[in-house]
């Protein structure tokens, strides 16, 4: 399914969507609406999770790569497809490609982390890792694409990726009829722009929300500018929307349709995804977890039912595992300080029974006793601790300087 050129009119409309429906029939699941307490709560009205998380391949972009390659004529398809991405363009591009029989060649950076390298093989596609970021790993791809005619699927800047990515907002509509607000992670725009078309077509009234991360928020400098513009550093560890430059198709798209574009910090969206993990046991990439992480910084900016789209759940174990010791920092849940107390025997007990009393985990102590800033008879003690949020935090210090002790950070 190609989209001819339609002039001045959108480069997708309904109609396309529809038919991108139909063609994913059997291939994509309609992925499940789950709800939030928590977030309800704090929003102060129904808030559900549309959990493409849960997707085959782990996030949406099967969606958009299947409509996308089955639209190649049969001489495209014998030449075979080549991609860039460091993670889930990639394995949804190997998998539509293995479904419909086309070879497939994907180009992800040197690090890229070793499970969505290894899961981009098993779904039937050659990787060819090349570059340190996705930039240089783009131009390698369109490369190849040039010397063997290989046709290139770009992650977003397609009508035929927007038109399949725009499934997911017909979902939505079926599953929620009464949702007021979207919110949805925002990267090249490709997702945003392709549920705004399938949402704003039957729901005029639909409040559509982007999210960027703070450190590589393309769209608001080029919505000021009222066109794409590039960026230069993009610091964010939410790499499935770390794109430095909206798509020439979807951003008129999302300037249209999409109601407003937010931005998030690291903090939140490591916040986010501990919210996910603890309270809706979802596992979520960072770049999923960025609707939540708006929410939860502003939850009373959004009318209900809200429905907030969880778009991927491909995290590296180790980078889930540095990302929930931040979140949990984030949240409070972790508690550093120095005090000094007597250095004689039983006195670091004594001071361990004091927490114990507070309820807090000692994770780790450091003891100095030979600083030149030491008194004769002083030691410091520096601590981390494992609390249960920023109240208990203070009920620690608290207890701490009612026992006498000086506490210093």
């Amino acid at each position: 399914m190609d989209f001819p050129s339609r002039g001045s009119f959108p480069p997708v409309i309904l109609d396309d969507v529809r038919g991108a429906q139909k063609m994913l029939s059997g291939v994509s699941r309609v992925t499940p609406l789950e709800g939030s307490r928590h977030l309800s709560g704090l929003v102060g009205a129904p808030v559900l999770f549309k959990c493409e998380n849960l997707q085959r391949t782990g996030s949406f972009k099967l969606r958009g790569a299947y409509v996308r390659i089955s639209g190649l004529t049969p001489v495209e398809r014998a030449a075979g497809v080549v991609a860039a991405s460091a993670g889930n363009h990639a394995q949804g591009v190997a998998l539509a490609s293995a479904l419909l029989g086309v070879r497939a060649t994907v180009f992800m950076p040197v690090g890229a982390p070793l499970p969505k390298v290894a899961a981009t093989r098993e779904y039937g596609a050659r990787v060819r890792l090349h570059g340190t970021v996705v930039d240089d790993t783009l131009a390698a791809a369109q490369e190849y694409a040039r010397e063997t005619g290989a046709v290139f699927i770009h992650p977003f800047d397609h009508a035929d990726i927007i038109a399949g990515q725009g499934t997911v907002g017909l979902e939505i509509l079926d599953q929620c009829p009464e949702v007021r607000t979207i919110v949805v992670g925002l990267g090249g725009g490709g997702l945003a722009a392709g549920i705004a078309v399938a949402v704003k077509a039957v729901r005029p009234d639909v409040r559509i929300v982007g999210v960027q991360a703070a450190g590589a928020a393309c769209y608001p400098p080029s919505l000021a500018a009222d066109r794409p513009v590039s960026i230069g550093s993009l610091q964010t560890m939410a790499d499935g929307i770390k794109v430095g430059r909206p798509g020439d198709v979807p951003f008129g798209l999302v300037r249209d349709l999409v109601d407003e574009v937010r931005t998030v910090s690291e903090d939140q969206l490591s916040s986010a995804l501990l919210l996910c993990l603890e309270r809706a046991k979802m596992v979520v990439e960072p770049a999923g977890a960025s609707p939540v992480a708006a929410l939860l910084a502003d939850p009373k900016a959004f009318h209900g039912p809200v429905v907030a789209l969880l778009s991927g759940g491909n995290v590296d174990p180790l980078l889930m595992q540095r990302i929930l010791t931040h979140g949990m920092a984030a949240a409070g849940r972790y508690l550093s300080l120095r005090l000094r107390l007597t250095d004689r025997p039983g006195a670091l007990a004594t001071l361990l029974g004091v927490l114990s009393v507070a309820d807090a985990n000692v994770l780790d102590v450091g003891h100095a006793r030979t600083e030149p800033r030491l008194g004769l008879t002083e030691a410091e003690v520096e601590l981390h601790l494992e609390t249960k949020g920023p109240e208990h935090c203070e009920d620690v210090k608290a207890a701490l300087r009612n026992a006498g002790y000086r506490v210093m950070s």
